[in-house]
């Protein structure tokens, strides 16, 4: 702050504060979410499913008792014409078995402990989670009074338990039945006994703590539907504020309208793509006949797995010759020549908008990157007798220089950098990209670290989201707390990318993906293209309800509702404006498009959309070979990044040790940046390789360039030697690595 200029000095600070009361609020809704998610409502969960574990014997004893006499119920015989049967006979014959007295007792047992509702099943935790609002209350108190909330029309019930809640909360005094008669009807199934009926407390008063975690859970799932938002939140605000509007929508829709190459009217759209949808029906069915890899077995439909592919003659020959060409270094020395070559060093600008000016600030960069990215922290790096490695210069660029804009430039620099390499034209133009995530253990305390055993086991972890183009170069990223359905942030992450053209298909992993998710990514312009691992599973949509669709006729029974869509469409196209310009967050949409599950208004004009563009794709899926093959070939470049992510990440067991979001977003920004530093690297000399053999007269062809793969490291050593030296780049490339020597 001294170093600024006097008026730069109260702008810099009104920005820092305002900065610091949102993340305080995102903070503290980030603590009640999880609060709530992972502590409160789990370990209520788990110990009303343990005090049901130890009513088991008993529930158990009298079901058998009660099976016992419904074997002998089902063994009388029916009644005929000459025979009847009377109810004292098959009482008699229940009683030889089970005595009466035992058969009430049971019936009773069984009726005290199987719920009838699911309401009646949450009683159990319900009373658990009210037995530890003493454990929250410091908490949960200044937390309602604290924060301001304001809700939709949808939340505004919820809202004003909420603010009694609060004033509860703060108060001492007692409080009977009518005190809360106005929000009645929110306190409902199990909630009603344990809020009205507390046998601790004198008649007529009400359970407070009981009365405030009812109103803490509804709130809770109404911040989480935004039907209640916080004021002055990022993360926790209203969506629809966020959208364009008035003035702003009506000056941005022409620009919207042209880019997304759609009309104001839905008319023309809507009749290409059913036209569309039934080109599409009528290639998969006549292409049946010679498509093989399509059989009905049993009415229903199998999908043969592809097989590889043959490689070219002399293809195992030529990755033989290149693998022992390149030249074998260190990674800190592979981050310098990328930085000389390419001049990245030049956007990572103090965060005062200044260019560094320290001697060496590359040595000090690359030492940075190779700490954060490798996970091993400055102790391996730092020497204190080298001044560009001291750790007071590391922390110094740390701290002004490494952050998320700059290393986004620098990707940006890398990026363009590569297409100029010949043989990069050959894997791809980069309008396809993958998204897939990267699981990492958090084993520290952390808002930003989430549960799922699948990947973490007993600990906690966080999702790398990262977008991958067909040139193999990692062009945006998000952190996830936990696993969290990546289909509700992949929107986010493609409409904040780093550089590179804009990509026209997303390819996903096999997924649930809803179709509200495809409408959006349609709408957007984008192509979504997930891998389907089960086609029988999948339901097809149509336009034309007389049409006949042959062997797909069962699968294809569903209409898609045209005249929903046609009366959204003003409304979808500000969606889509609102999404492309980044006023909104597509995770925050998708949550405000749906309620209790179900779509809204809108967002069923965005589940119909969806489908026509889910069905497409499925049907090309099925029909199209190529088009599975390029889905595969480009999930495979995503993992094989992702292992070349790992082989990086190697330090502190390949966990991440950082409390925050931004640091967990600059260590994975600068692991994305290494990432494609390699890979940029590996091209260059890719090429060179390629040059050469062909001017020593090796037939490398145009299809062999393309199945080779920057995504290699054995000739590069991340672990165990962290010299900072550099290549001298005007006398042009490094040797290449001379075999025969080494085995002579």
């Amino acid at each position: 702050m001294r170093d600024l200029a006097a008026d730069r000095q109260g702008a810099t600070l009104l920005a820092t504060v305002r900065h610091l009361e949102t993340a305080s609020v995102d903070d503290a809704l980030d603590v009640l979410d999880l609060l709530i998610s992972s502590n409160l409502l789990a370990r209520a969960e788990r110990a009303g499913k343990a005090e049901q574990l130890r009513t088991f014997p008993r529930l158990r004893k009298a079901a058998r008792t009660m099976a016992s006499a419904m074997e002998v119920l089902m063994a009388v015989p029916e009644a005929t014409e000459e025979r009847l049967v009377s109810l004292v006979e098959v009482w008699k014959a229940i009683e030889e078995v089970v005595p009466r007295e035992k058969l009430a007792s049971a019936v009773e047992t069984v009726a005290a402990f199987v719920p009838t509702t699911d309401d009646d099943a949450a009683a159990q935790w319900r009373a658990e989670l009210v037995k530890r609002y003493r454990t929250v209350q410091g908490f949960i108190e200044p937390l309602l009074s604290t924060i301001r909330f304001r809700a939709v029309e949808a939340g505004t019930v919820v809202l004003a338990m909420v603010r009694t809640a609060a004033a509860m909360a703060k108060s001492r005094r007692r409080y009977a039945p009518g005190d809360i008669a106005a929000h009645a009807e929110l306190i409902t199934g199990s909630w009603r006994p344990l809020v009205y009926r507390n046998p601790d407390l004198p008649e007529g008063q009400i359970d407070k703590a009981a009365f405030v975690l009812c109103a803490l859970m509804h709130l809770h799932t109404a911040l989480r539907r935004r039907d209640v938002f916080a004021e002055g939140s990022e993360r926790w605000s209203d969506p629809r504020a966020r959208l364009l509007d008035g003035q702003a929508w009506e000056q941005a829709r022409p620009r919207v309208l042209t880019s997304l190459e759609l009309e104001l009217e839905p008319a023309g759209h809507l009749a290409e793509l059913a036209s569309a949808l039934k080109g599409a029906y009528v290639r998969v069915l006549d292409g049946l006949g010679s498509n093989t890899a399509v059989q009905f077995v049993g009415g229903r439909l199998q999908l043969e797995k592809l097989g590889p592919l043959a490689e070219p003659p002399l293809m195992k020959e030529l990755r033989s010759l290149i693998d022992g060409m390149l030249p074998r270094l260190d990674f800190p020395e592979l981050l310098l020549e990328v930085f000389d070559r390419t001049g990245l060093p030049a956007d990572f600008t103090h965060v005062s908008g200044t260019d560094a000016t320290m001697e060496d600030f590359p040595m000090s960069l690359a030492a940075l990157i190779v700490a954060e990215a490798c996970n091993v922290g400055l102790v391996p790096i730092e020497k204190p007798n080298v001044p560009a490695l001291t750790r007071a210069r590391l922390q110094q660029v740390d701290q002004g220089y490494l952050r998320a804009e700059t290393i986004a430039a620098a990707n940006a620099r890398l990026i363009g950098a590569q297409v100029g390499i010949g043989i990069v034209r050959h894997w791809g133009s980069g309008h396809i990209a993958s998204a897939d995530g990267l699981r990492f253990v958090v084993p520290v305390a952390s808002l930003h670290a989430g549960h799922n055993p699948v990947y973490f086991a007993r600990q906690r972890g966080a999702t790398w989201l990262n977008v991958v183009n067909d040139q193999v170069m990692g062009i945006g990223g998000l952190v996830v707390p936990g696993t969290l359905r990546d289909s509700l942030f992949i929107l986010d992450a493609i409409h904040n990318l780093d550089g590179g053209p804009r990509p026209e298909t997303i390819i996903t992993d096999t997924a649930s993906y809803s179709d509200l998710v495809f409408g959006l990514f349609a709408i957007c312009g984008y192509q979504f293209s997930p891998r389907i691992a089960d086609l029988a599973d999948m339901r097809l949509w149509r336009t034309n309800t007389r049409a006949s669709y042959g062997p797909l006729e069962d699968m294809s029974r569903h209409v898609i509702r045209l005249d929903r869509i046609r009366a959204h469409w003003g409304d979808m196209l500000r969606v889509a404006g609102s999404l492309t310009m980044g006023t909104v967050r597509a995770y925050d949409l998708i949550r405000m498009l749906s309620a209790d599950g179900r779509p809204t208004g809108l967002g069923e004009a965005f589940v119909h959309y969806g489908r026509i563009f889910k069905t497409l794709h499925l049907l090309q899926f099925l029909h199209d070979a190529g088009y599975r093959r390029m889905i595969g070939a480009q999930l495979n470049v995503q993992e094989a990044r992702h292992r070349l992510a790992r082989k990086i990440a190697f330090g502190n067991r390949g966990q991440l040790r950082q409390r925050y979001r931004e640091g967990m977003e600059d260590q994975l920004g600068s692991l994305g940046l290494a990432l494609n530093a390699v890979i940029w690297w590996n091209s260059l000399y890719l090429d060179a390789a390629v040059q050469q053999l062909r001017e020593q007269g090796f037939p490398v062809t145009d299809e062999m360039c393309a199945r080779l793969s920057p995504i290699q490291y054995e000739h590069i050593n991340f672990l165990g030697r962290y010299a900072f030296t550099r290549a001298d780049v005007a006398t042009g490339l490094r040797p290449f690595h001379q075999p025969t020597e080494l085995s002579g």
